[in-house]
């Protein structure tokens, strides 16, 4: 029997190659951190958890306000201690203290993560010191 961890995992691989596109969420096509996150809760729970709103690629730097930690905390439930993440879980990424989580991802091993990174792809990239001080929250993926 498999887990959602599981599941979220063989999903999360299956995206990478994907080519970044701002707001799109479409597998193979083509997606961002937040649309990468949201194909999968798609494929694991068959719609969007809300329709995101238009945002520029600035926003987080612009609006003040922690919308992507906000809605994690809507649709993840409680965050999850850094201490106890695992493979399946989403990481939300803040460049710096004082801004707004910004860039989110999904662990796939003790030391990488899988996510759409701007320019290139969705790839899996090691969790490195740079990548793992800017982690802001862990949310686990609820069970269906």
């Amino acid at each position: 029997m498999t887990t959602i961890a599981d599941d979220v995992l063989v999903l999360a691989e299956s995206w990478i190659g994907t080519p970044y596109r701002h707001q799109a969420s479409l597998r193979g096509v083509g997606c961002d951190c937040l649309g990468l996150i949201r194909g999968i809760w798609r494929d694991l729970y068959g719609n969007d958890p809300e329709p995101p709103p238009l945002y520029a690629p600035d926003w987080a730097e612009r609006s003040g306000e922690d919308r992507l930690l906000n809605a994690a905390h809507r649709h993840f439930g409680p965050p999850v201690p850094l201490a106890q993440a695992r493979a399946g879980d989403v990481l939300l990424f803040r460049w710096r203290p004082e801004i707004a989580a910004k860039h989110a991802g999904i662990l796939c091993r003790e030391r990488h993560f899988i996510h759409a990174y701007e320019q290139v792809a969705v790839i899996r990239s090691p969790l490195v010191p740079s990548w793992r001080r800017r982690i802001a929250a862990v949310f686990r993926f609820p069970e269906k």
